[in-house]
Parts: C-alpha cells; structure tokens; sequence
C-alpha cells in the first residue's frame, strides 16, 4: 500500500472556503482521525478524498499516482478505496453476504472466487455466522460492520469512515470502538476516520489532524494533542483543563511547579502568558495553607464515579477545574499547588 498525501488542498463553494489549503501526509496503514466541530471541512475533505467533490486547488496523490488536482479527477470507482457512511446504507431486500458482495457483482465476479472474498470479508469483521441473516435481523453494531466487511471485499488501499458511530448509542458505541482497533490490526488498511467526537478520535487514532473553519489546527498524536496543545482553542477542544495567565515561560514549553506558581503569584500586567493546566495536575492541599500557597474557594462539585470533579475560582478570578477523592463544601476555602502546566500559543 502507498503513502496518501493531501498537499494544500482547498475547496471553495462561491465565496466560502469549506477547507483551506489543508497538507497531511498519511502512512501507509495508519489510522488517522479528522477532528473538528461541526462546519470545520472534516467532511468535506473526505468527500474530497473520495472523488465525490471536486478540488479546487491543491493535489491529492496516493502514492506516485495523482487521484486529484485543479487539472485531473480520477473518478470514485477508480481511486480503490471504499467509504463507510453513517448510515450504514444496506440493501434490506439483501441477505448480508449479498450485501457484501454487491461490489464485486459490479466488477463481474462470480464463482468461487466470489464466494471466497465474500467469506474472507465477513471473517474480518466476525460476521460468518450471520452471511445468510437480512440486515433488518441485525443489531446497529452489527449493520456497521456489514458496512465494513462491504469495503473490504474490493480489498482497497484507503477505507474512509464519516461518522461511523454517530447513530450508535453509548454502550454499543464503546463495544464498535473495540472492532475498529482489532479490525485495523488485522487488515492493516489506511483508514481516514471523521468524527467530532474526540474521546473517539483520540482512543482509536494513530494521528489526528484537529480542524477549525476549515484549516488544520494541528496535527498529531493523540498524547500530543492532550499534553503538548499548540494554541489556546487546541487547549480548550482537546480534554479537560484550565487556562491561566502567568509571568513565566514562552509558548512550547512546559513549566513545572516552582515557575508555574511563581509566574501565578506576579502582578497582574507581567501575567501575559497562556498557560494549559489540567486537572489532574492540580493538588488541593490537605494542611493549613502557607503564605505562599494559591489559594481558591470551592464553587460547585461534580461527580463522576471514580472521583469529584471541583470547580474552583482563584483570588484573581480566574476559574480552575481539579480532581478529588472526596467532595468539598460548596464555598469552602482551599489551598492549592499546581504541579505542571504547557505555554500555549495566543489566539491571533
């Protein structure tokens, strides 16, 4: 398989720019998540990928072959890949293994070599069982993965999924999140993966490219994106965490507990600097505070489970979220040390 490069890709409807020069290159047998909030160009771009929509600038090219260009649209039956839709979309006057196999009757395959990719689709996504099932008897789970095995039959390059889960509730969504990682591992197909879901995203991913308003914010892994943002709104989509001002750091750096607290206690004006923590980096003290200690009063409690989640207001008025063990008094007063934080870049 070969490596998918998206270099500069634009796409323009009239006036309004759905993507913006967007560059990714994606390994061959990667699994790599479009991020974004709603209208950010993730679908867009995917259809892109597909050959459902032209491009307006820019080059889509997998490996030596150029798929698309302002010059050259290679049709979606050409480029050898396969799209999941959130709708599934399977025949219900089919059985499953006919479902599967429709692409290869479109391609004229019949026989015994039919019969033998179709078995091979459906044991990729453990669905032997159920070839002669409709898909009506099925469960949501078990339809996407229908959906699945449908991709594969032509054995494509790039599989491209656009909200796989959205229609699934919770439960089964956690369950399908488990078949997606063994389905990856076991085939070793790219797959480019759209969501705005990022629990999703940053559970199944190897890269994600985060976008906003159609440009890429950043891309990286999923670690990176949690504990090294780039820029404020990076900070605030990704995870949970607090944005503070300090005296201390520059953007990219990590500043660790004595600079952070040192840059906290500054005078308001020399405090210019954004800094992400979060809150399992925040520790409420159990001692009477010191002088130097921060301090912050309690304005609501969460919780969730395995802890409670306090919301707090510093002295300087700015709002910090920390994990607990035990729940605290609305309006009780605590002290507080902030054991790291990430310099992030200002919003232009």
């Amino acid at each position: 398989m070969a490596e998918l490069t998206i270099d500069r890709v634009t796409k323009r409807f009239g006036e309004h720019a759905a993507v913006e020069s967007l560059s990714l290159d994606v390994e061959s047998g990667e699994f790599v998540a479009l991020l974004g909030p709603s209208g950010c160009g993730k679908t867009t771009m995917l259809r892109m990928l597909a050959g459902f929509e032209p491009l307006s600038d820019g080059e889509i090219r997998l490996g030596e072959r150029t798929l698309a260009s302002r010059e050259r649209h290679v049709l979606p039956e050409q480029r050898n890949m396969a799209m999941v839709f959130q709708s599934y979309a399977l025949w219900p006057h089919m059985s499953v293994a006919d479902n599967v196999g429709y692409p290869l009757k479109l391609r004229r395959l019949e026989g015994d070599v039919y019969r033998r990719r179709v078995a091979q689709a459906l044991a990729l996504v453990a669905l032997e069982s159920y070839a002669g099932s409709s898909p009506q008897e099925l469960s949501g789970g078990q339809r996407q993965r229908v959906a699945l095995a449908r991709c594969l039959v032509t054995d494509p390059e790039i599989v491209l999924l656009d909200e796989p889960l959205a229609n699934l509730d919770r439960h089964l969504r956690a369950a399908m999140e488990r078949s997606f990682r063994d389905f990856h591992r076991r085939t070793g197909a790219t797959l480019v993966y759209v969501t705005h879901d990022q629990s999703e995203a940053m559970a199944l991913a190897d890269r994600i490219a985060v976008m906003r308003e159609g440009r890429l914010e950043q891309w990286a892994t999923p670690e990176t994106l949690y504990r090294r943002p780039r820029s404020t709104w990076v900070a605030s989509f990704i995870g949970q965490g607090s944005q503070l001002k300090v005296a201390a750091g520059r953007p990219g750096q990590r500043l660790e507990e004595s600079p952070l607290m040192r840059g906290l206690a500054a005078v308001v004006t020399e405090r210019t600097q954004p800094v992400l923590v979060r809150p399992e980096h925040v520790t409420v003290l159990p001692d009477a505070p010191c002088l130097d200690d921060l301090r912050a009063r309690v304005e609501g409690v969460t919780f969730r489970g395995e802890r409670y989640e306090l919301h707090l207001r510093l002295e300087s008025g700015e709002a910090l979220l920390a994990y607990h063990h035990a729940a605290l008094a609305e309006g009780q007063a605590v002290a507080l040390a902030l054991r790291e934080g990430w310099c992030l870049e200002s919003e232009a």
